[in-house]
């Protein structure tokens, strides 16, 4: 039975008995080729790893040689056993398989035996018999594992351990210290002793604004000591030299210690030269002390440092926090930090204690708090917001201001306990409504309450609410309530509730005001972020539709009152004002100067208050008030006149020294002007002696008469009940002793006493001013919300034309020559930066500069 034939069994059972042969034939295989190629594998780890490990590149040239020729010699004696394998016969898988699988009597080799020895019908139907007999058990056979027997020659495994040792300096080679295969055949090149250069500088924290220090330079190796600020990071590098330079820090109270490397003996390849070592060392300088570089006993550097402290922020109120003219809370507070606070906030709670079951339906109100600019760190900050829609509104509350620095110090202020502005409203049935909404929101459990409180107000309408839409409004309202049932369905109907007293009382306008407020505070947030000049337009033309929408509306209601009085011409509302500011805002913001035009927006919105707070006052001073005005424009036109009359009296002075009639004087006039104030004839030639003692006598006698003048004004003004102050007294006896220098031909000393006496004019003027206010203040009383109504503003906070010029005490508005000015500048810096030529240093501080606007 040693001649084979082919199978007679089922086709599942063959391709199964097939598979299995196949893996037996592999697992074979695999126990024979393995034990032969393991040393080929162990051979190539050493090398690799060793080569990783960067033993060749340390190794001498003679030495490298040596080793990589004992692994030649080694790979090549690792391939003589691969000439003993031979795959395994058909027979010895069948072997394998019926011996793995534990079968007796060989069942695999007789499905391909035949009989030997001449056919016979019966012996060939006794063998199929036999076939089908020995196939039964060949329904579930299975494979079997490779048995290589490598634990039996290396005990010891120790080929885990090159397996270890190739995926650990698989790993190292990505270091900087890692080295290639190729170190092995690649000669090394002679070592030159590379000097150390040493590189350090510290790096003042960013927000301190401060540019980094280079302690190697010249003037940092010249300063005894070094002062930077606290929390400065210290960076020192060492290329070349031996490797094994330290760094320490002694500081000033005797304490000691060292700075380790961030990665010790880092070594930088260089394609043309040799491997240099670098050391690199960071710290945060945070007392005072000095600094040491040594390697070994020789010293390479030393630096002294004085620590700047960064002292925490501190915050305060600058005056009480105050109700607006338009209701909003106005806060006035100064912030101080050393390099400027990082962020503020308010916090509120109320100063009256709850109930203990109370469910307020709302947390405290939120009101992000401006910070000021480095620029003007030590003036006073105001941050206004609108929280009349909050239920708080009208409540007693506690706010404590919040201010932290970029090194993460707080600080807070004292604690102010106040009313919190609410909306005023004269409607009752408004009041009524306002009142259930107060204490819905701040007690979800009032609920029952406030529906019982509404039954009431709606129990009559016909007496009680002229307006049925106001009717209709009322009880949608009471069936929203009464169909809530989440603290979100409640807050809904609180919304819904302000609403319905808004429409109560002011009707459209209070639509126009509320868009009004959300496009201020939308554009004031812009410009604190910093946005793009595309959101800018976007936002100013949302400003401007808001702002048209409001006038209109307000302009509306005011013709609706029947006992409005018409305003005088100086004190009517010109909305070209108002579009004329809007542009300078948003030249400003596209410009870059984003501070000034944070400024002027918030001017902007102190006037809508104004406008907001009505002109109360219109009506009640009459003829006093064009009184007054005629002698304020007096004492402006007296004011204008001894200006004219002491830049004539200069240039004259000059003219008898020996000057130029070109000359320009200290008054900020040039010479032109003081040619143009000549008589035509005088013109282009010098004045005789004649002509010279007649202009001076024309000066004395003008001078006398600006005297005469100051007289009656100071008359009309008693009569007015305005007692004049000391200034004006001063003023006239500074006139006198003018008029007297003049006769005499001394224009220095004129000059003098003319300047002194428009000094004291301005005093005076102040003087006045103030008991203007004084008195209106007590007629007027207080506006609405606690904050008097300034007597010398329109509306618009501008000042009337009633109280005279303004004499420079108010707000500078930046002009058209800063906004031209500006757009120079930057029409420059992007010219320059456009040329191709210019330096990289250049052109990078050219582009810092165009992304801080």
């Amino acid at each position: 039975m040693t001649e084979r034939t082919r199978t007679a069994l089922p086709r599942d059972v063959n391709a199964h008995l097939g598979r299995t042969r196949l893996a037996i034939g592999t697992a074979m295989v695999i126990e024979r080729g393995w034990p032969l190629v393991l040393p080929i594998l162990v051979v190539a780890g050493l090398f690799l790893s060793l080569s990783w490990l960067g033993l060749f590149r340390l190794l001498p040239d003679m030495a490298r040689l040596v080793l990589a020729i004992a692994f030649g010699l080694a790979g090549l004696a690792s391939l003589y056993p691969l000439r003993f394998f031979r795959l395994p016969t058909w027979s010895e898988i069948d072997s394998r398989l019926e011996q793995a699988n534990a079968l007796e009597h060989t069942p695999v080799q007789a499905q391909t035996d035949r009989p030997s020895g001449k056919p016979d019908n019966f012996a060939d139907a006794l063998w199929r018999e036999h076939q089908k007999r020995m196939a039964a058990s060949l329904g579930a056979l299975g494979g079997d594992l490779p048995r290589t027997g490598v634990p039996e020659r290396d005990p010891w495994a120790l080929r885990a351990a090159v397996a270890l040792l190739f995926v650990c300096a698989f790993t190292f080679s990505f270091g900087p210290m890692g080295g290639r295969i190729g170190d092995a055949f690649r000669a090394h090149a002679a070592k030159d002793a590379i000097p150390p250069r040493i590189d350090a500088w510290v790096t003042p924290p960013t927000y301190t604004g401060k540019a980094p220090i280079f302690l190697t330079a010249d003037a940092s190796r010249e300063a005894p000591v070094i002062t930077v600020p606290e929390g400065s990071e210290l960076s020192l590098r060492v290329t070349g030299g031996t490797g094994e330079e330290t760094l320490a820090f002694a500081g000033a109270e005797g304490e000691a210690r060292d700075i380790e490397p961030n990665s010790a003996g880092a070594v930088k390849p260089v394609s043309t030269s040799p491997a240099v070592a670098v050391r690199q060392f960071a710290d945060k300088l945070t007392t005072p002390g000095t600094l040491t570089l040594k390697s070994g006993a020789d010293d390479l550097g030393s630096w002294a440092f004085a620590i700047v402290p960064d002292n925490p922020p501190t915050i305060r109120f600058v005056g009480e926090p105050k109700r607006a003219a338009n209701g909003t809370l106005e806060l006035s507070y100064q912030i101080e930090d050393d390099y400027g606070a990082a962020s503020a906030k308010s916090e509120f709670a109320l100063a009256d204690q709850q109930p203990p079951d109370a469910r307020p339906l709302y947390a405290a109100p939120e009101m992000p708090l401006a910070l000021p600019r480095r620029a003007a760190a030590d003036k006073p900050v105001k941050t206004n917001r609108d929280l009349t829609e909050h239920v708080w509104a009208g409540a007693p509350v506690e706010l404590t201001l919040h201010a932290t620095d970029d090194a993460g110090q707080a600080a807070k202020s004292e604690t102010k306990t106040f009313i919190l502005p609410e909306r005023p409203f004269t409607n009752p049935l408004a009041r009524a409504v306002i009142e259930q909404r107060r204490l819905l929101g701040l007690d979800a459990n009032a609920k029952r309450r406030v529906l019982d409180l509404m039954d009431a107000i709606t129990l009559r309408p016909e007496d009680t609410i002229d307006n049925l839409s106001n009717y209709l409004a009322l009880m949608s309202a009471r069936t929203r309530l009464q169909m809530a049932r989440s603290d979100d369905q409640l807050r809904e109907v609180v919304s819904y509730l302000w609403q319905v007293a808004l429409g109560i009382e002011d009707g459209n306008l209070s639509v126009a005001e509320k868009r009004l407020r959300q496009a201020q505070q939308a554009l004031q947030d812009a410009l604190e972020r910093g946005a793009s000049d595309q959101e800018i337009d976007k936002l100013m033309s949302e400003l401007r539709a808001a702002m048209d929408n409001f006038l209109r509306e307000f302009a509306q209601r005011q013709q609706n009152q029947q006992n409005a009085q018409m305003p005088s011409p100086g004190q009517e509302l010109r909305q070209s004002d108002l579009q004329r500011m809007l542009d300078q805002i948003e030249n400003l913001a596209k410009s870059g100067n984003r501070d000034q035009a944070r400024e002027m927006l918030s001017q902007l919105q102190e006037m809508m208050n104004n406008l907001q707070a009505g002109r109360q006052q219109q009506g009640q001073q009459g003829q006093q008030n064009s009184e007054l005005r005629q002698q304020m424009d007096k004492l402006g036109e007296i004011m204008r006149r001894q200006q004219e009359m002491m830049n004539e009296t200069f240039r004259m002075d000059q003219m008898q020294r020996g000057g130029q009639q070109g000359q320009t004087d200290p008054f900020g006039e040039d010479g032109q002007q003081g040619q143009q104030q000549q008589p035509q004839g005088q013109q282009g030639k010098p004045m005789t002696p004649e002509e010279f003692a007649d202009a001076l006598k024309q000066l004395q006698q003008g001078q006398g008469k600006l005297e005469k003048d100051l007289e009656g004004l100071m008359k009309g003004l008693e009569g007015l009940g305005i007692k004049p102050g000391e200034g004006f007294g001063q003023a006239g006896k500074s006139m006198k002793q003018a008029e007297g220098a003049l006769g005499k031909g001394e224009g220095d000393r004129a000059v003098g006493h003319q300047g002194r006496a428009l000094e004291a004019l301005r005093n005076g003027a102040q003087d006045m001013m103030q008991q203007l206010q004084a008195m209106q203040g007590e007629e007027g009383g207080s506006g609405q919300g606690g904050r008097s109504q300034s007597a010398d503003r329109d509306p618009l906070g501008r000042p009337r034309a009633t109280t005279g010029p303004d004499f420079g005490d108010s707000v500078k508005v930046p002009d058209e020559i800063d906004v031209q000015r500006a757009r120079q500048i930057l029409d420059a810096i992007r010219k320059r930066l456009g040329n191709a030529l210019s330096p990289d240093l250049e052109r990078q501080y050219l582009e810092r500069l165009l992304k801080q606007q």
